[in-house]
């Protein structure tokens, strides 16, 4: 089991140990959603250090907590200015993601068609989320993107994901508006003392 100790750990994973047992996978989403929410309201959790330092060159991804027994990970995200990701997917996983420090502007996306390796999107929306918002990802609708709008601020966000995200799918241009090129990609994380 893998474990970083900060304040308020035990109280976060117990949560999330607790809302594996509502149900089925929109019970669970929303219960770890309300606890998460929940605690980032009563600022009973404090990240540890490290996830309020940016990398400069990409997103920074720290494993906070992966649960042997239950199988899920928890993974702080920090976000420099601007820094973003592709359209993407979370290969079949659910994750609850609740924004820590910033703010973050998601956009969801539909898919309408498949031709091969190629996929067409469509926008549903983009908002922004600040400080105490969470939300859930629930396949098959699982594909966004992720970005800090600001210019000068970092962002911080948590994932909660059933299951150590290890791999998932990242989405390029293809040319045609709205057509994109599957690229399979493994995802790195980066160093959490």
């Amino acid at each position: 089991m893998l474990a970083l100790e900060f304040p308020g750990c035990d109280r976060l994973f117990a949560m999330i140990d607790d809302a594996l047992a509502a149900g089925d996978e929109h019970a669970v989403t929303a219960a770890i959603r309300e606890g998460m929410c929940r605690a980032m309201r009563e600022q009973s959790v404090a990240l540890p250090e490290c996830c309020h330092e940016p990398v400069a060159d990409h997103y920074a991804r720290r494993e906070l907590y992966r649960c042997e027994k239950n199988g899920y990970s928890v993974v702080a995200m920090t976000w420099g200015p601007g820094q973003g990701t592709p359209i993407h997917d979370h290969a079949g996983c659910w994750c609850v993601e609740g924004v820590w420090r910033g703010e973050l502007e998601i956009t969801q996306y539909e898919l309408r068609e498949r031709d091969g390796d190629r996929f067409r999107f469509e926008t549903v929306a983009t908002e922004r989320a600040g400080v105490g918002s969470a939300g859930c990802l629930i396949p098959p609708h699982e594909y966004h993107a992720i970005r800090n709008p600001s210019d000068t601020e970092i962002a911080i966000s948590l994932h909660i994901y059933r299951a150590p995200l290890l791999t998932c799918a990242h989405f390029q241009a293809d040319g045609q508006p709205g057509w994109y090129r599957k690229l399979d990609r493994t995802l790195s994380l980066d160093a959490a003392a």
